[in-house]
């Protein structure tokens, strides 16, 4: 069976809830990259990032 990442919240590598560093881990990408891609995303008027981070942040459940 393959190695599955699961998508989890980071203790380590966390500015507010660990979302935007989580989910750079689990897509291999930069934390700053996707950072950038929330903070850009915030001024988005169709789905703002805010909104997303809060979603993912009540969602998605913290590493151990």
């Amino acid at each position: 069976m393959p190695d599955l990442k699961r998508l989890r919240r980071s203790n380590r590598n966390k500015m507010i809830a660990g979302v935007c560093a989580g989910l750079a881990s689990w897509l291999g990408w930069d934390v700053t990259l996707v950072r950038v891609f929330f903070v850009v995303g915030s001024f988005v008027p169709v789905i703002p990032g805010f909104l997303v981070y809060i979603v993912l942040w009540i969602v998605v459940p913290a590493e151990r």
